[in-house]
């Protein structure tokens, strides 16, 4: 499992990283993607969208199912990673690189520091 220091993770598996002018990235931890399998397709939020932390707002499908991927923090959705609708399987392939979902401008960006660090994420997953 492949947890970059760099970034930080919720319980649900999503990955944030360090806000950059108030914007994070966020996607799935390699983790995430390697229990989903062969990612098929991605339903991804509108751009604008106010979200609330822990708040559904997106889906990803597998050819096992389908999951509810959720915010890491609260904010509005400023851009979303249009080549997923071709090739959800960049999820996969790279889950902290070509695979990432949505960025958010956050809300508070210091709760990013609230999130877990890798060793606190690879305890979590491990006991998943």
């Amino acid at each position: 499992m492949h947890t970059p220091d760099s970034l930080r993770y919720v319980r649900s598996h999503e990955w944030a990283s360090a806000p950059d002018d108030g914007v994070v990235t966020v996607g799935i931890s390699d983790f995430a993607q390697d229990q989903l399998g062969d990612v098929v397709f991605v339903e991804l939020p509108d751009v604008g969208r106010q979200v609330a932390a822990g708040e559904a707002i997106a889906v990803v499908e597998s050819v096992k199912t389908a999951s509810d991927i959720y915010a890491p923090l609260a904010g509005e959705v400023v851009a979303v990673n249009e080549g997923l609708e071709d090739a959800p399987e960049a999820i996969n392939a790279a889950p902290y690189e070509g695979g990432w979902l949505f960025k958010l401008r956050v809300d508070d960006p210091s709760a990013w520091d609230g999130l877990l660090d890798a060793a606190g994420y690879e305890a979590v997953a491990e006991a998943d």
